[in-house]
């Protein structure tokens, strides 16, 4: 918040230091879908601090400067974006990384900041709602509407028109391993829900086996009695896991070998029918759920995988990306819903 005739304020300059960090987790985010909770950690001191020397400024000046420019905003960024956030990652709709970044900006952002570029004043367009977390919130959905919009663009121009076209695109069967997203492609034809392709690099790690050996023996790694007596660690499904795990299955040096492909197990055997690929040995001897995989997904998606060239693929919601760009959207121009509206 600036006062009227000031400049910016000390606090909003500290404000400023989101811009790296949220530039920085965007990439993180489209690279890998993993950002660490740690990055929040600074961010919300600095937010709560800053809300605290806001405050005593508004405090001081009295009047309108306390409650409409101070109370009013910071009760919305506080009381409405906060529960937003919590709301959307209860129901699956965000993932922790990004509700903690909401979480962040409703206390770095409760008030519009204010700053002076030459004859410029930033931001160039208010809102009547002046809780400028709120305004970061809106644009970062308009932005992220636009995603689909560009994918059915994308594939439409290619000649690829199909149920999912606003979602996501094919891939060659090779790539699959290195993506990050959802495979779309069933037995049956495409579907907007499929395998995580996570909990995909799960299997496979813990099986031991990269996505081309299984596909060169598709038949005998439907078997269960092909499962290692002593799985690896499935890591968490990252596509960057580690120096020493490859992107689709086991360590570094290892492959098939360290199935027990000779094994003569006999209760493995008789269950080959119930539980084609192990999918269901595999759910039941990990820890946690593997992203909400059913053993029914995983078996799809591997029947897919094992015998089609090319697959369709949803890249997912990285929405750090559109946080970040509503961020600056909402730092050089204000509040784009308002924009459009006005």
């Amino acid at each position: 918040m600036t006062l009227a005739g000031a400049s910016a304020t000390v606090p909003d300059l500290l404000r400023l230091v989101a811009l790296p960090v949220f530039a920085w987790a965007a990439v993180r985010d489209v690279r890998t879908r993993r950002v660490s909770s740690a990055v929040w950690i600074p961010l919300a001191i600095v937010g709560g601090g800053t809300l605290v020397w806001d405050g005593w400024i508004a405090r001081q000046a009295g009047g309108p400067a306390w409650t409409y420019d101070f109370l009013v905003p910071a009760a919305i960024s506080l009381g409405l974006v906060v529960p937003i956030a919590y709301l959307f990652w209860w129901l699956g709709g965000f993932g922790g990384a990004d509700a903690k970044a909401l979480l962040v900006l409703a206390l770095l952002f409760p008030t519009f900041p204010e700053y002076t570029v030459g004859p410029w004043t930033l931001p160039v367009s208010g809102t009547p709602i002046e809780a400028f977390s709120f305004t970061i919130l809106s644009n970062a959905v308009l932005v992220g509407l636009a995603i689909p919009i560009a994918l059915a663009v994308r594939n439409a121009a290619a000649g690829r028109v199909a149920p999912v076209m606003f979602v996501g695109w094919p891939v060659s069967w090779e790539r699959v391993a290195e993506t990050h997203g959802t495979l779309l492609s069933t037995p049956t034809g495409v579907s907007r829900t499929g395998l995580d392709l996570d909990a995909l690099r799960m299997y496979l790690r813990w099986r031991g086996l990269t996505l081309a050996e299984l596909r060169d023996a598709p038949d005998r790694y439907r078997d269960p009695a092909t499962l290692p007596d002593e799985p690896n660690p499935p890591t968490d499904g990252a596509v960057a896991a580690g120096p020493d795990v490859r992107s689709d299955g086991g360590t570094a040096g290892s492959a098939a070998a360290t199935a027990a492909t000779d094994a003569q197990d006999a209760d493995r055997t008789m269950a080959a029918a119930d539980d084609p690929w192990g999918a269901a040995a595999f759910l039941d001897d990990i820890e946690g759920t593997a992203y909400g995989t059913t053993a029914d997904e995983l078996r799809e998606g591997l029947e897919v995988l094992a015998e089609t060239e090319t697959v369709w693929i949803s890249p997912g919601a990285p929405f750090l990306v559109p946080v970040f760009a509503g961020l600056v959207i909402a730092l050089l121009y204000g509040d784009l819903l308002v924009g459009t509206i006005v």
